[in-house]
């Protein structure tokens, strides 16, 4: 007399049983989910051009930015406010003093190169943000850098464009008691920073509002998870 035999499993604990099995090795289909996953994970996103590409990329945005610092210096010395100066012969030595001792024309020297640095930040840092929406840090070093470079090479620009530095001389030339003007000076050397913190604190703004996105994983299905019972 043989032992009955064992009756089968029913259809759906053997489909279950068959689904929590590991997936055999070998290759992966082109367009399977670990294929698609491997392709949109954490570890296949796209790091971008590379170290060396962004740092070649700064270092031109620096180079251009700065270059920009030539029209600031001139739009400086053509928009800042003349300091009127006058001089006379004391004991029979030119002496040179300000006409309007109340004047504010000196503060409008240095209100005037502050507000076009800012308005270059501001700009520059649209322009590259534009070219560049990608960001890294290499590229907002860069623009840093190049605004600091371009207000200081608009300070000497303005200088050099603007009336002759010996104001003794310039009081012989023109004579005594006659009204001359004072070269550009940057009294509040302050004003140097104002190009590079707006173009950083601008283009950060942007990368961070309008920046691209890194791509949120795509979790389907796991294949060891077993598929709802019917």
């Amino acid at each position: 007399m043989t032992a009955p035999l064992n009756p089968p499993p029913p259809p759906h604990e053997r489909s279950a049983r068959e689904a929590w099995q590991p997936p055999a090795a070998g290759p992966v289909a082109p367009g399977s989910q670990q294929a698609e996953y491997a392709g949109h994970g954490w570890y296949g996103q796209d790091d971008g051009p590379g170290m060396k590409t962004e740092v070649r990329e700064a270092g031109v945005v620096a180079v251009a930015v700065a270059l920009g610092g030539v029209l600031l210096g001139v739009l400086w010395w053509w928009l800042a406010p003349h300091v009127p100066l006058v001089g006379d012969v004391v004991e029979g030595n030119w002496v040179v003093y300000l006409k309007d001792t109340e004047g504010e024309q000196a503060v409008g020297v240095d209100g005037t190169f502050t507000l076009l640095a800012l308005a270059f930040g501001v700009v520059s840092a649209l322009v590259v943000f534009l070219l560049r929406r990608r960001g890294g840090v290499p590229l907002v070093v860069g623009l840093a850098v190049g605004g600091l470079l371009g207000s200081l090479l608009a300070w000497r620009v303005g200088v050099w464009l603007g009336p002759a530095e010996d104001v003794v001389a310039r009081a012989r030339e023109v004579g005594r008691g006659v009204t001359f003007s004072a070269p550009l000076k940057l009294g509040a050397k302050g004003a140097l920073l104002a190009w590079p913190l707006a173009a950083l604190v601008l283009h950060l703004g942007l990368t961070a509002l309008f920046g691209p996105r890194d791509p949120e994983p795509e979790f389907g299905h796991s294949p060891y998870e077993a598929p709802p019972a019917a």
